[in-house]
């Protein structure tokens, strides 16, 4: 018998990409402050990794007999993270300083149980299309992405924003790639066809 699978956030998104695998598992926030997880950390893939393994580690310290998954994304702009804008005239600046220009979407992973710890980082490529101040509005008014690192949901209208995306796992843009999360939960002995 396997160990209890939790996943450490509240996304639906994530819980839907990993209720996928047929398994049975619980979503548990971490409650962590993600400001301060991030300070002092200087390059978008360690603040993206630092994140994840901070949401796992917390929920493990509450839930020890468990496997749990915590999984972070960061927008990197060069070595500039760009995070959740939190106001629509916050998301429209975010949408118009990545219009015409690619960036990197990253997304970490980190399954942890006691004695064990493996984390990953899943590096897509994404080029979004020339934007006006208008249509950048209209977007945010329509998807009101304001709890998403970019200012756009990808799972949603965001998709309309972007040229070209270039990704290892389609699933990894929506927020937890399950290429590798399926192939490390059936390591740790999960049923996973």
């Amino acid at each position: 018998m396997t160990a209890p699978l939790i996943l450490a956030s509240t996304s639906r998104w994530r819980k839907d990409l990993l209720a996928r695998l047929k398994l049975p598992f619980r979503c548990v926030g971490s409650g962590i402050d993600e400001e301060k997880w991030s300070e002092g950390v200087r390059y978008p893939e360690q603040v993206a990794i630092a994140l994840a393994r901070a949401k796992a580690v917390t929920v493990l310290a509450h839930e020890q007999d468990a496997v749990v998954i915590g999984s972070d994304q960061v927008v990197a702009l060069g070595d500039r993270c760009l995070g959740k804008p939190a106001t629509p005239e916050r998301a429209v600046e975010q949408l118009l300083e990545l219009a015409g220009r690619t960036h990197r979407l990253l997304t970490a992973v980190a399954i942890v149980r006691i004695g064990g710890m493996v984390e990953w980082l899943d590096d897509t490529v994404m080029t979004m299309r020339p934007l006006t101040r208008a249509e950048a509005e209209r977007y945010v008014a329509a998807d009101s992405p304001l709890d998403c690192a970019g200012s756009y949901r990808i799972e949603s209208l965001g998709i309309a924003l972007f040229e070209r995306i270039a990704s290892d796992d389609a699933t990894a843009i929506v927020g937890l790639p399950l290429l590798r999360t399926s192939a490390e939960l059936r390591r740790l002995g999960f049923p996973i066809p």
